[in-house]
């Protein structure tokens, strides 16, 4: 209450700022600001943005950002339940600034934050984390190469030369399965996960580029390529080679060449924690023991060993099949840091980190492999593969994205099955919200935005549609629609694990069914023309190529959030399964896209079928029906930029008034009876601190 009062009173900044950096993560503190973390300051889109969390118990009526002396509005963007997060933006010229916040209550009571009192806060201009712009502009299509499209059979029979079992009955003189390479279409067998072959290759990606880039993929992320003993390739035995199974090293320049042509680019797998037993330097070390110049790249329990023997040696997750390397030793450091920069020189566009977080000293492996590889191509894409929530992780030490199953799997999956539906902490809009709330806008940008991948079920399997030979039900169909449609309208990039545009289903408990290979003669057309118009509307609406989201505040089956910095782009989804309507807010709305017939725009009224998500455009005259000639002629449409700036009479009237509190009406009486105590309390103060420090004598 003391607190509370001094709040009201002429100079309350003092204790504000003192809460302020005492404790960030204290929730029951009025304010929280950090100028020194991307969640509240980053570089996005081309414009500082400032965010601050403000407690909800303040009946906040305006927020501002005064930049050099330029009033910005703040928008409303989430809601916490015990706190509101406001965001302004002002254009970034890389020059410094000084800038402080002001909070207008209801009342009439307003006051601004400055960094210790009286000085406004200082940025340097100076972009710590900038974004790849151009993660954001297109849709990623994740390839699982030996299962994507077969384009030289030539080489189809050098994955069962090096393959683990024949390295195994090459070393040891047996070996307990025998590696299969099986037709296109064969059935799958129990070595289907990881040994049984269909001969998909570099050729076949570049044979299939042109649907590729009518999908609206600006981005292909390619499983392991390099020699290895598996299908999937995370048992790498060289990681300077193309495996052979694949191709040829000219055959990746071919594919890299002709994507980039097309304005494609491309990330590699990158494998830092494990190696395969046919790794050169393990096998030195299994011939050689401690004679091995690699010994200590390894951590060895019993020399001799035999190739997967248990307990020998340290391996990743206690498979034997993939020794671990001692990513604390600094040869193993370099020699993996320099396989990073040759793929880059190559011509890569960036790499996905394979399971960072069981690498040996990982916050510092991945700070200094971030600083090398920054310094020379800042435009390369790091993406790691960490599952769950965790914004330590792109703080600007380590990773561009997280692959963020958090949000593809915890939050629009989830939703699409038909959760996240109750109140509070459990509805959906609060879920998403404290999701980007949690991230930096500059990071929400550059998301790498995963539902399913190699390592999960299909999508269209996860929301009920059975598994590869199943036929999907109505119901899957639309539950899929809806996912897909938030997953595609989120800040960041959607992943598409390939064929999940073709309606494929999957089981990752029966051998990896997932992997199986594309049939190409098989397509299930809605949802392909569903993949295909969501792709259309990603890489040519420029609001959904923006990194700001403003979620609003719904009750049961509904969600509802704008993308764009002037909320150009509003989606509108239910869960339901019966018709819900929605008030839009103020404005003309036209429908560019519903994922079921049915759905009715009157009066800035939406009716929404169940199971549906529904995309609108602001600024258009509104029309009721929906059809592709609505959606092929209204993207086009120009989207305004975010105003920076008020009206010349706002600013006066803002500036004439800066003082830290405005008082009205009887809050005058309540002034004057709280500058007594204050007095008194002063006073008392004073004399008490006189009479206990008196020095002595």
């Amino acid at each position: 209450m003391i607190v509370l009062s001094i709040f009201y009173l002429s100079n309350p900044i003092l204790f504000i700022e003192h809460v302020l950096f005492l404790d960030l993560s204290s929730s029951y503190w009025f304010i929280r600001f950090n100028p020194n973390d991307v969640i509240y300051l980053s570089i996005a889109d081309d414009y500082i943005v400032f965010r601050i969390w403000i407690s909800s118990q303040l009946n906040v009526k305006e927020v501002y950002v005064i930049v050099n002396e330029t009033f910005i509005s703040m928008k409303k963007q989430f809601s916490l339940i015990d706190w509101i997060v406001w965001y302004g933006v002002f254009t970034y010229t890389g020059k410094p600034l000084y800038y402080r916040f002001k909070i207008v209550l209801v009342n009439g009571t307003s006051m601004n934050i400055y960094r210790d009192g009286f000085n406004d806060f200082y940025f340097d201009g100076v972009d710590r984390f900038p974004q790849v712009k151009w993660v954001k502009n297109g849709v990623v299509y994740q390839i699982f190469p030996d299962r994507f499209y077969n384009g030289d059979t030539s080489n189809d029979q050098y994955a069962l030369e090096s393959d683990m079992w024949s390295i195994v009955e090459k070393y040891e003189g047996s070996a307990q399965y025998k590696p299969v390479l099986s037709e296109w279409s064969d059935p799958i067998t129990n070595l289907h996960c990881c040994h049984q072959y269909y001969g998909g290759d570099l050729r076949g990606i570049i044979e299939k580029l042109d649907y590729l880039y009518d999908l609206g993929v600006r981005l292909i992320y390619l499983n392991p390529i390099f020699l290895s003993g598996s299908a999937h390739g995370y048992d790498p035995y060289d990681y300077y080679k193309v495996d052979p199974k694949f191709g040829t090293l000219e055959d990746l320049r071919e594919l890299i060449d002709k994507a980039h042509e097309k304005g494609i680019k491309i990330i590699f797998d990158y494998v830092p924690d494990h190696v395969g037993i046919g790794f050169w330097a393990f096998l030195d070390v299994r011939e050689k023991g401690r004679e091995s110049d690699y010994w200590n790249w390894f951590t060895i329990y019993k020399w001799p060993f035999k190739l997967l023997e248990n307990g020998a040696y340290d391996c990743w997750w206690g498979f034997p099949s993939l020794p671990r390397l001692r990513t604390d030793n600094p040869e193993v450091r370099e020699y993996l840091y320099n396989v990073a920069m040759y793929w880059l020189e190559f011509g890569f566009d960036g790499f996905r980190v394979d399971t960072p977080l069981d690498v040996r000293d990982s916050v510092n492996f991945f700070k200094e492999l971030r600083l090398r590889v920054k310094s020379k191509y800042p435009d390369a894409y790091i993406v790691g593969e960490i599952w769950d929530y965790n914004p330590f992780w792109v703080n600007g030490s380590a990773f561009d994205s997280l692959m963020n199953y958090a949000l593809g799997i915890g939050i629009v999956l989830d939703y699409a099955q038909g959760k996240l539906v109750g109140s509070g902490r459990d509805h959906v809009s609060y879920r998403l919200a404290y999701y980007y709330a949690n991230y930096g806008v500059n990071v929400a940008g550059m998301g790498f935005n995963i539902i399913s991948s190699h390592d999960t079920d299909r999508l269209l399997t996860m929301v009920g549609g059975g598994g590869l030979r199943d036929t999907p039900s109505r119901e899957a169909i639309d539950r899929l629609k809806l996912a897909s449609t938030i997953q595609f309208t989120l800040p960041g990039a959607p992943v598409i694990f390939q064929g999940d545009e073709r309606g494929i289903g999957g089981r990752k408990n029966y051998y990896d069914e997932q992997r199986y290979p594309i049939q190409w003669d098989r397509l299930n057309n809605e949802i392909y023309e569903h993949y295909r118009k969501l792709g259309l509307l990603k890489t040519t609406l420029k609001p959904l190529q923006t990194s700001i989201i403003r979620v609003f505040e719904t009750t049961g089956s509904l969600l509802v959030f704008t993308r764009g910095y002037d909320d150009e782009i509003i989606v509108v989804a239910s869960n339901d399964r019966v018709s819900r309507t929605y008030q839009l807010p103020e404005g003309n709305w036209i429908i560019l896209y519903t994922t079921r017939e049915n759905t009715v725009l009157n009066n800035n009224v939406l009716t929404i079928p169940p199971l549906t998500a529904v995309i609108l455009l602001k600024e258009r005259p509104v029309e009721e029906t929906v059809s592709e000639t609505t959606i092929e002629s209204t993207i086009e449409t120009s989207i305004s930029t975010p105003t920076e700036g008020l009206s010349n009479t706002t600013i006066e009237t803002l500036t004439n008034s800066r003082e830290i509190s405005e008082l009205q009406g009887d809050d005058l009486s309540k002034l004057i009876v709280l500058t007594i105590l204050l007095i008194i309390f002063v006073i008392i103060f004073i004399i008490t601190r006189r009479v206990f420090y008196r020095k002595p004598g």
